[in-house]
C-alpha cells in the first residue's frame, strides 16, 4: 500500500486486470486536478459494469430461489398425493377386513346356529339348509380350529407379511369379475376324460369360487404344520459317493415300493416301510436294474403296477418289468441327453419324454416307434400329463418358458406360459387347471391355466410366485400332492408350500454324514437336496440329496 502513492501496482493485477489497473492509476494521477469526479466516477465504465454485474447476480439469484421455491412446491405435492393414496388404499383394505371379518362370523354363527338347533336330524327341513351349509363348507367351523399356540403365533407374525401379501392379492382377484379377466377360449380340454381313466373318490370335483375360503384353508394348513420329522433313513453300504447322487425318486402305483436312479447307472426299488424300521442296518434293494450310462429320470406306471419308464444320458427311453428287474423295450429316436419321461395317468399304454435334442417324443407301451414329435425352440428339461384329460402335456423349456400342448395338434402349444428368468426344471399340475414350475430362478411359480391365451406369452396366468429355497444350477426335484408342493434346495434342505401361499410352511436340513463316524455333521460339504416325492396324498415324503442318503419325512 505505502507504494500506490507512488502509483505501483502489482505486476499480476496489471497483467490479469487492465481495465481495472487503468481506472485505479487515474484515481491516484498526481495531479488532483487530473482525478475524476464523482460524476465521471458514476457514470465510468467499470463502475456501470460493476452495477450490471450485480443487477444479473441478484436476478439470477431470485430465479434460482423461485426455482427452488417450484422443486419444494412440486415435492410437497406428490408427497401429499402419496401420502392420499396411501390413505385412500388404507381405507379400502380396512373395508375389505371389515367385510371378511363379517362374513367369517356370519358362516360362524350359521354353522353354530345349525348345530345348536338341532335340525341336521330332520329331513324336512335339509332342502332350507343345504344352500347355507355349501356356502359355509369352504370355511371349517370356527371352535373346532384350536387356539393359537405361542409358536404358531410367533410363525405368523415372523411371516405377517408375507401372509399380508397373499391376502391382499387374493382379494383383488375376488374384486375382478370372471367376464374382466381373459380366458382361454379353449378350456375343454382341461377335463376331458377318456379310454383307462377312473375316477377316485377323493378326486377334485369343481368348485364354485371362494377366495376368502381358499386364504383360510392356506392358512390353517400352514398353522396345522410346524417342522419335518425323519422317520427313517435309507443306510447304504456305500454312502457319500459323488457317484450316488440321485437324480429321480417314484413311487409304485399303491405307493408300497419307491425307485431310484441317477448317476450309478442303477434303477433300484425298495420297500417302503423298511425304511421306517429303525433296527435295520443296512437296506438291501428288493430290485436292482442297470444300465449302461447314467439315468436322468424313472416313472412308475400308475396303472400296471410292475411297469417303470427311465430316460438316461444317452438319449435312451427304456420299460422296466419291476417284478423280473428285466428291460423289454427300449426306444432311441431322440439324439442326445433325454431328461424326463412321464406316463399318463388318463392313459397309462402312453407316455412321453424331454430331451437335450429340443424335442418331446409321444409312446406307446406297444408301438415300438413315436407316436408323435413336438419340436421347440430349447433344450426340453421335463415332461408332465395332465392327470385329468387325455390331450393336454407341459414341458418345461431352457428358453425360460413353460409350453402346454393339446396331443391333437403337435405343431403349434396350447398356451406358453412367460414369467421365468432362468430355464424351467419341473412342472407339475396341482389341478386340472392349475399347473407349477420350477426354474433355476430360485422360484416356483402357479398358473391359472384358465387365464391363458393361445396367441402369444401368458403372463398374466401366473397367480403367486413361491420363493424361499436355493436353486441356481441343479436339478433339486419337485413332487406335489394335494395341494402341497415339495422341492429340494441347494442349501441341503427340503421346503414346503401350500399352493395358496408364497414363504414355505417348513424345511429341513440333512446335514451331512460323516465317512468316519456315519454320523450326521451340521457341515454338508456342498451337497444339495436331488430329489424329492410324495407318497400319495399323505404328509410324508422320501427325499434324497446329492451324497446319495435317502429319508423318509413326515410333516408334523
Amino acid at each position: 500500500m505505502s507504494d500506490l502513492r507512488h502509483r505501483i501496482l502489482p505486476p499480476i493485477f496489471l497483467s490479469e486486470n487492465p481495465k481495472e489497473a487503468g481506472f485505479c492509476l487515474w484515481l491516484l494521477h498526481p495531479e488532483p486536478s487530473s482525478r475524476p469526479t464523482t460524476r465521471e466516477i458514476l457514470q465510468s465504465e467499470l463502475i456501470k459494469g460493476l452495477q450490471e454485474l450485480f443487477s444479473e447476480e441478484l436476478s439470477s439469484s431470485i430465479d434460482q430461489e423461485d426455482a427452488e421455491s417450484e422443486l419444494l412446491l412440486h415435492f410437497l405435492v406428490l408427497l401429499k398425493e402419496q401420502k392420499q393414496n396411501n390413505a385412500f388404499k388404507l381405507v379400502e383394505e380396512i373395508n375389505c377386513l371389515e367385510s371378511d371379518i363379517g362374513e367369517v362370523e356370519r358362516r360362524h354363527d350359521s354353522r353354530n346356529s345349525l348345530v345348536s338347533s338341532g335340525l341336521q336330524n330332520d329331513y324336512s327341513f335339509q332342502k332350507d339348509i343345504m344352500p347355507l351349509k355349501k356356502e359355509s363348507s369352504s370355511l371349517e367351523m370356527l371352535p373346532s380350529v384350536s387356539p393359537i399356540s405361542n409358536s404358531n403365533e410367533v410363525r405368523l407374525m415372523r411371516n405377517i407379511c408375507h401372509l399380508e401379501s397373499a391376502y391382499f392379492s387374493m382379494r383383488s382377484k375376488l374384486q375382478l369379475s370372471e367376464t374382466d379377466a381373459p380366458t382361454h377360449p379353449d378350456k375343454d380340454i382341461l377335463r376331458n376324460r377318456e379310454n383307462w381313466y377312473m375316477p377316485q373318490k377323493n378326486e377334485e370335483q369343481p368348485k364354485r369360487k371362494d377366495t376368502l375360503g381358499t386364504f383360510f384353508d392356506g392358512l390353517c394348513k400352514y398353522a396345522r404344520y410346524c417342522k419335518f420329522e425323519v422317520r427313517g433313513v435309507l443306510r447304504n453300504a456305500d454312502f457319500n459317493n459323488p457317484a450316488n447322487v440321485i437324480c429321480s425318486l417314484s413311487f409304485d402305483r399303491d405307493a408300497d415300493y419307491f425307485a431310484s436312479a441317477g448317476i450309478s447307472k442303477k434303477i433300484k426299488v425298495f420297500e417302503f416301510s423298511s425304511l421306517c424300521n429303525d433296527s435295520v442296518d443296512i437296506h438291501y434293494p428288493a430290485v436292482e436294474m442297470s444300465n449302461r450310462s447314467k439315468l436322468s429320470c424313472v416313472c412308475w406306471n400308475n396303472y400296471i403296477k410292475n411297469y417303470l419308464a427311465s430316460t438316461d444320458y444317452d438319449g435312451i427311453v427304456k420299460l422296466w418289468d419291476a417284478s423280473t428287474g428285466q428291460e423289454f423295450s427300449q426306444y432311441t429316436e431322440h439324439e442326445k441327453r433325454a431328461w424326463s419321461v412321464d406316463f399318463s395317468v388318463v392313459c397309462p399304454t402312453k407316455f412321453a419324454s424331454g430331451s437335450d435334442d429340443c424335442t418331446v417324443k409321444l409312446w406307446s407301451i406297444s408301438e415300438r416307434n413315436c407316436l408323435g414329435t413336438i419340436r421347440n425352440v430349447a433344450n426340453v428339461c421335463c415332461v408332465q400329463f395332465s392327470a385329468h384329460s387325455s390331450h393336454l402335456l407341459a414341458f418345461g423349456s431352457a428358453d425360460y418358458s413353460t409350453y402346454c400342448y393339446d396331443l391333437r395338434n403337435l405343431r403349434s402349444p396350447w398356451c406358453v406360459l412367460a414369467g421365468h428368468r432362468k430355464a424351467v426344471s419341473y412342472v407339475k399340475f396341482l389341478d386340472s387347471e392349475t399347473l407349477v414350475s420350477a426354474s433355476t430362478d430360485n422360484t416356483l411359480k402357479i398358473w391359472d391355466l384358465n387365464k391363458t391365451s393361445p396367441v402369444g406369452s401368458s403372463i398374466n396366468a401366473c397367480s403367486l410366485t413361491l420363493s424361499g429355497h436355493t436353486n441356481e444350477k441343479n436339478f433339486v426335484g419337485l413332487s406335489v400332492a394335494d395341494g402341497y408342493i415339495a422341492c429340494g434346495s441347494e442349501t441341503n434342505e427340503v421346503y414346503t408350500y401350500y399352493r395358496s401361499l408364497p414363504m414355505p410352511i417348513t424345511s429341513h436340513k440333512f446335514g451331512s454324514i460323516d465317512p468316519i463316524s456315519g454320523k450326521d455333521t451340521e457341515d454338508d460339504n456342498g451337497q444339495f437336496v436331488s430329489s424329492v416325492c410324495w407318497r400319495g396324498k399323505s404328509d410324508m415324503l422320501i427325499a434324497a440329496n446329492s451324497s446319495g442318503c435317502v429319508k423318509v419325512l413326515q410333516m408334523v
